[in-house]
C-alpha cells in the first residue's frame, strides 16, 4: 500500500510553473498547478525533500482534514471531534492561520479563535490539560483554509517561510525576497554555462540564490527550525538520511559569480551574507559604480539584478534607466541582461525592446521581469551569423 499523501506548495504569483517543474525534478508524483500553489504527492520522506530542496517555495502544507461548514458549530464540532492527539501534544505550543474565502465568515481572526477552542477542548477533554499558543515562535503550525462551503485544515510543515533560509544576516532597505530571487533566477533561463553578473547586487541575495542553483545546493539545508521536526510522526533517522541525500546531488561550477554595488556598506554586507551562505570561494564582490563599468571578458555573460524601485531610493528614474540601457549598449555586447521592476512607466527610457515581459508581484508591487539581448552589432547581423554557423 502506498504511503503517498497530498502535499501543496505555496510560491509566487508566476512561478506556480518552475515550481511544478522542479518538483517534478524532484520526483514528486500528481502535480497539479494552482494559482499561487502546487499539489502534488509524495511520501514523508519527501516531505523533508522538498522542504530542503525546493528554491520557489514559501511554506509546505499537508492536509489532514477537509469536510463541509455551514455556522460556526459545525466549524467547531469537526474541529473538536478531529483526533489531533495523533499529531502533536499538550507539550507543544501552536498557532492557527486561517485564510477565508467565503460569506459564511467575515473575520479570519474569528474563524482561528473558533479552532483554537475546539482543538483546546479536545486535549482538556482527554488529558485535563491543554497546549498553549505561541504566536512568534511555535511548534506547530496549523492552516485553516475556507472557500465557500469547503474548510481544509491542514498542517504547515515548514514553519516560517522557507525563504528564510539563514544565511543573510545583514540586509539594505527592502532587500529582495529570497524566494522571489531564486525564482527569477530559474526563470532568466540561465544554463549555468557561463558568468553571472548582479551589477547593483545590495546584500547579495541574488549572487547566493545563483551559486545555490548553479550548484545544485539544498537552499534549506541549514535551517534548524521546521515545524514537522516537532510532529509526531517525525523520523531523525529518514531526515538524516535525505540531508546526506540532497547533499550528495551537490556539483561543481567553473564559472564566475559577479556582484557590483557603489555604495561600500552594500559590499560589506553582501561579503558577510555571502560567507554566512560559505559560497564565498565562488562569488566576488567589487565596489563598483555599473555605469562606469565594461564587460569585464569576451564570453558571453549572464546579466540579473534588481535596480532600485521609487519605493527604496529618491532618484531620477528616467536618467537612471536611460543609463542602464546606455551601459548595457555600449559596454556589454553578447550579454543577456535581466532585471525586475516595478517602476514599469521608466522601462520607456531603457532604449532597448525586450524580448521578453513577465508579470510577477515583489511584495504588493505589480513588476516585470524584462529581459534584454546584448548583440555585438545589429540584431540582424547576430541572426546572420547564427545562420551561418
Amino acid at each position: 500500500m502506498s504511503n503517498d499523501f497530498k502535499m501543496i506548495a505555496k510560491t509566487f504569483f508566476g512561478f506556480e510553473n518552475i515550481l511544478a517543474d522542479e518538483l517534478l525534478k524532484l520526483g514528486a508524483k500528481k502535480i497539479t498547478i494552482g494559482v499561487r500553489n502546487v499539489s502534488f504527492f509524495g511520501d514523508l520522506g519527501f516531505l523533508y525533500k522538498s522542504n530542503l530542496f525546493l528554491r520557489s517555495a514559501i511554506r509546505i502544507l499537508t492536509p489532514i482534514k477537509s469536510f463541509k461548514v455551514n455556522n460556526e458549530k459545525e466549524l467547531y464540532s469537526s474541529v473538536f471531534n478531529f483526533n489531533w492527539e495523533d499529531y502533536f501534544s499538550i507539550s507543544n505550543t501552536f498557532q492557527i492561520d486561517s485564510v477565508l474565502n467565503t460569506d459564511l465568515f467575515s473575520h479570519s481572526l474569528f474563524v482561528s479563535q473558533r479552532v483554537k477552542d475546539g482543538i483546546v477542548d479536545r486535549f482538556r477533554k482527554l488529558d485535563n490539560n491543554r497546549p498553549n499558543i505561541d504566536l512568534d515562535n511555535p511548534d506547530i503550525k496549523i492552516n485553516i483554509h475556507i472557500t465557500k462551503n469547503d474548510c481544509t485544515i491542514s498542517l504547515d510543515a515548514s514553519g516560517k517561510p522557507l525563504n528564510q533560509r539563514g544565511y543573510r544576516t545583514l540586509t539594505n532597505i527592502a532587500p529582495i525576497n529570497e524566494v522571489l530571487a531564486a525564482g527569477i533566477v530559474m526563470l532568466s533561463d540561465w544554463d549555468c554555462q557561463s558568468d553571472f553578473l548582479d551589477p547593483m547586487c545590495g546584500s547579495g541575495t541574488l549572487l547566493i540564490e545563483a551559486a545555490m542553483f548553479a550548484t545544485n545546493y539544498p537552499v534549506n539545508i541549514k535551517r534548524t527550525n521546521f515545524s514537522f521536526l516537532n510532529w509526531k510522526n517525525f523520523d531523525n533517522d529518514l531526515f538524516e538520511m535525505i540531508k546526506k541525500s540532497v547533499l550528495n546531488k551537490v556539483k561543481p561550477f567553473d564559472y564566475k559569480i559577479i556582484g557590483y554595488d557603489k555604495a561600500p556598506s552594500a559590499v560589506k554586507k553582501s561579503n558577510q551574507n555571502i560567507i554566512n551562505s560559505g559560497f564565498d570561494h565562488l562569488i566576488k564582490v567589487n565596489q563598483f559604480d555599473f555605469f562606469k563599468t565594461k564587460k569585464f571578458s569576451e564570453n558571453f555573460l549572464h546579466i540579473l539584478f534588481n535596480p532600485p524601485y521609487g519605493e527604496r531610493l529618491q532618484i531620477d528614474f528616467r536618467l537612471f534607466y536611460k543609463k542602464i540601457g546606455d551601459t548595457l549598449k555600449t559596454s556589454y555586447s553578447n550579454s543577456c541582461a535581466w532585471f525586475i521592476t516595478s517602476n514599469i512607466e521608466s522601462l520607456k527610457q531603457v532604449g532597448l525592446r525586450p524580448s521578453r515581459k513577465i508579470k510577477l508581484y515583489n511584495g504588493k508591487l505589480e513588476s516585470r521581469l524584462v529581459k534584454y539581448e546584448i548583440y555585438s552589432g545589429s540584431k540582424k547581423t547576430h541572426k546572420k551569423n547564427l545562420k551561418s554557423n
